[in-house]
């Protein structure tokens, strides 16, 4: 997920909407190259120690949703945690399984490539399951949320906690033509990258969609990689009535990771939910 300030700025006209991706998961190959040079300048690790106190009390494996590169599952596995975690992506896989290779301490996490609408696990498999980061915002419909939290459910062991963040500024993204949202240089290589970004909002689909476009300069050899991805906006509330008919009871919910209390202000939404049927 993406994390950068909203921009302020009147919304420029446009022709039309463009569609929206058919499924959430499109573009996350492509952006697999750029998601950890982005995020290091963006959300960095300013989550990790909330997830790493939240597994620091659980004895069984751990199930992260959206594992991505890496970027939590790794130190995680560092501190002792049996993290599992699954990722449709394969080209998101292949950088996080690279890491593994290059661990030297910890657990060795188990990385499974797989659709999390369809755990490929056995009932009551875990103490903890955990999405990060507004995973479960790339979910763009109803049924998939849905089809989502039943497995969750499904996995997780009675009295069990599911913990999960939702982006909160969402909506409040401007929309803007294609212009330069960052910039600097990647190792190994020192490769010259420039993001070109635009904004959409789907109002009526409750959808944010930014159009990414990533230049990499190398001397006078120029790659470019475009691709779209899209965000649906949950409030707290709503996700809390859905883990709720899901056999879910909500215990806390955050605004910031040091464990402050939730208003809609707070610039990070987390529940903590415990499976009660």
């Amino acid at each position: 997920m993406k994390a950068k300030a909203p921009v302020k700025q009147p919304t420029p006209p446009r022709a039309g909407p463009r569609a929206p991706a058919k499924e959430g998961w499109h573009g996350w190959d492509d952006y697999a190259p750029f998601y950890d040079w982005e995020n290091a300048r963006t959300l960095g690790r300013r989550d990790v120690p909330f997830w790493l106190r939240m597994t620091g009390v659980v004895k069984g494996p751990v199930l992260e949703l959206g594992c991505g590169t890496g970027r939590v599952t790794m130190p995680l596995a560092h501190a002792g945690v049996h993290v599992v975690g699954i990722d449709r992506s394969g080209e998101m896989l292949a950088r996080a399984r690279t890491r593994v290779r290059r661990q030297r301490r910890g657990v060795r996490p188990d990385l499974v490539r797989g659709d999390i609408r369809h755990l490929p696990f056995s009932d009551r498999s875990f103490q903890l399951v955990m999405a990060p980061y507004g995973i479960l915002q790339s979910l763009l419909s109803e049924r998939d949320l849905k089809a989502t939290l039943t497995e969750v459910a499904r996995v997780v062991e009675p009295d069990g906690m599911f913990g999960l963040e939702l982006v909160a500024d969402l909506p409040s993204w401007a929309e803007h033509g294609k212009r330069v949202s960052m910039r600097g240089r990647r190792s190994p290589g020192g490769t010259q990258v420039t993001l070109l970004e635009s904004v959409r909002q789907d109002k009526a689909n409750r959808l944010t969609i930014f159009d990414q476009e990533f230049v990499e300069r190398r001397g006078r050899v120029v790659r470019r990689q475009t691709f779209a991805l899209t965000f649906r906006t949950l409030s707290v509330p709503q996700m809390t009535k859905r883990l709720e008919a899901s056999g879910f009871q909500v215990e806390m919910l955050l605004g910031d990771y040091q464990g402050g209390p939730w208003d809609p202000r707070a610039d990070v939404w987390i529940v903590m939910a415990r499976k009660v049927c």
